[in-house]
């Protein structure tokens, strides 16, 4: 980065209010982040006829329609269903003939699976053996999450997204077939779509991720964004909300005002770097270091706003002093009941920026720039009245210069370390059983050997 970026290197405000009274002057929850320049919506030039646009210098693409290009943005606006309950999703066929799914779109794992086999909690799933296209890879894999998990078969198979693209493309797919508390009562969906970079991607980063063929097959830019118009509305209504997923690039009409982008601090989840958390414009007053324990990061596959647990001691301590709230509304808690629960909750691992808060904003996943962009989003509105602005910059006098704890080894490498410390263990054992057989020349007092007994054992930590 150079003197300019490094000069604008300052925090972004983003404010949310998700509570039961919409009209209020001000947000009582505030969410510093580090961030680069503001992208100015005057540099946005108005969608017309001809070639398609090339990318910009930027890394960005703006979402319009090339003329006969593989990819059609236009198309992609509105393609997306769900809540922050239940997870938003996307249309998909897969294979030949063509099987329709629905795929939750999840920005905090790596790995694209569909349901292949019945199951209780979903009305469809993937038949490979009616696919003439399928070619099985000959391994399984399982991929486990904060909630459940699911062990499939991996093999690759021809993928059309209706809504955005005019052509199929080639993808690595699991198919499941053994599950854990990964499909629920109430799902719409029926797959999985990650969105995070192939260092998640299971049993191993070398595994090409969907969005990884996309961008190599369709010759889009390495962005996407996501709109998820859920903000105020029940979590798990009969119905469902609307949304957008734009693969390759920015829709203008999904956003007001100026995109702010944070640096990604890592690429493995999207990983971001809060600064400080505020309620009720007042400070918890706590080391910075503590937001980003172990790790924040933006993830559409999480329903709530997580946060260490001390921080989200000092939150629940802050909201019962100032008696704001932090709600969303709830159904099916009774006929005679309007209730509402709390949208944050305590992680042991990480600060989550889930769908709760990411229904207030645009979110651009800019993997070109290494940032991810947040910006006012138009759906994002009760009874009229916005639910969340954002305002910016401001000094970080106040903050330490780096508020990202040292990142512990990713677990490729803990696998690297692993297998060469069970290699020099192994040789080891080797020298000493070899010790052992051959012919001793001089022994004055015979013994019995001793006993080696070498347990070793691999623990692999997975958490999204």
């Amino acid at each position: 980065m150079g003197a300019l970026a490094r000069a604008l290197l300052l925090p972004l405000l983003a404010q949310w209010l998700l509570r039961a009274a919409p009209a209020l002057a001000s947000a009582p929850f505030t969410l510093p982040l580090r961030v680069a320049s503001a992208t100015s919506r005057g540099a946005v030039p108005t969608p017309g006829p001809g070639p398609p646009a090339e990318p910009r210098a930027d890394g960005l693409a703006l979402a319009l329609e090339p003329a006969g290009g593989a990819a059609n943005f236009l198309a992609m606006v509105d393609n997306l269903q769900g809540d922050s309950g239940r997870g938003y999703y996307l249309e998909m066929q897969i294979g030949t003939p063509p099987q329709k799914l629905q795929i939750l779109v999840d920005t905090g794992s790596s790995n694209f699976a569909v349901a292949g086999a019945p199951h209780p909690y979903i009305d469809s799933y993937f038949d490979a053996e009616r696919s003439s296209t399928y070619r099985p890879k000959g391994f399984d894999v399982t991929v486990k999450y904060t909630q459940g998990s699911w062990t499939g078969f991996v093999g690759e198979d021809v993928v059309t997204i209706p809504k955005g693209f005019n052509s199929s493309f080639l993808v690595n797919i699991a198919t499941i077939f053994e599950s854990e508390n990964f499909f629920l009562p109430g799902i719409r969906w029926n797959g999985i779509l990650g969105l995070a970079y192939a260092t998640l991607a299971k049993p191993s980063s070398s595994l090409e991720t969907f969005f990884d063929s996309l961008v190599a097959q369709a010759k889009i830019p390495n962005i996407f964004s996501m709109q998820m118009c859920g903000a105020g509305l029940p979590v798990a209504g009969s119905g469902t909300n609307g949304g957008s997923l734009v693969l390759g690039g920015i829709e203008p009409t999904l956003y007001k005002g100026d995109i702010w982008y944070t640096p990604i601090k890592e690429e493995w989840y999207y990983q971001i770097e809060i600064l400080k958390l505020e309620i009720g414009g007042q400070s918890l007053n706590l080391d910075c270091r503590e937001y980003n324990a172990d790790k924040a990061i933006v993830d559409s596959g999480t329903t709530l706003l997580r946060l260490p647990q001390k921080v989200f001691d000092a939150v629940v301590e802050a909201v019962a002093r100032t008696s704001l709230l932090y709600i969303q509304p709830m159904m099916g808690a009774g006929l005679n009941y309007e209730c509402y629960r709390f949208g944050i909750s305590p992680s042991t691992n990480a600060l989550v920026i889930g769908a709760t808060v990411m229904e207030g904003f645009y979110v651009v996943f800019d993997r070109a720039q290494k940032r991810v962009g947040f910006a006012a989003s138009p759906c994002a509105e009760i009874a009229g009245a916005p639910v969340s602005e954002i305002s910016g910059p401001f000094s970080t006098e106040d903050i330490a210069s780096n508020c990202v704890p040292a990142l512990p080894l990713n677990e490729p490498v803990l696998w690297i370390v692993s297998y060469t410390l069970m290699s020099v263990c192994g040789v080891i054992l080797l020298v000493l059983i070899t010790l052992l057989l051959l012919p001793v020349r001089c022994r004055h007092h015979p013994r019995d050997p001793e006993v080696v007994n070498d347990e070793s054992s691999l623990v692999r930590h997975r958490w999204k």
